[in-house]
């Protein structure tokens, strides 16, 4: 999995310390929605049965395979 070095920073933080590779990965083949945001980087979200159902949000650069952020997105409505 390609990331930034921002990406590597964030995910030192609590709140993110859970959230798995593959999880992160499976947002990225499998997304239940996509935005591309005014900057080309690209929002996608999926279910994470694992995580009690919560949305993960990833957050790729424009070339759609870097992973710049991931988070719960607590705002997420499908």
């Amino acid at each position: 999995m390609k990331t930034t070095r921002y990406f590597e920073l964030m995910r030192q933080r609590a709140d993110r310390l859970t959230i798995l590779d593959a999880w992160i990965t499976q947002v990225v083949e499998h997304p239940v929605c996509q935005q591309v945001q005014d900057d080309g980087r690209i929002r996608r979200w999926a279910r994470i049965e694992a995580a009690e159902g919560r949305y993960l949000r990833v957050i790729l650069l424009p070339d759609g395979e870097t992973v710049h952020n991931a988070f719960f997105d607590r705002r997420f409505t499908p």
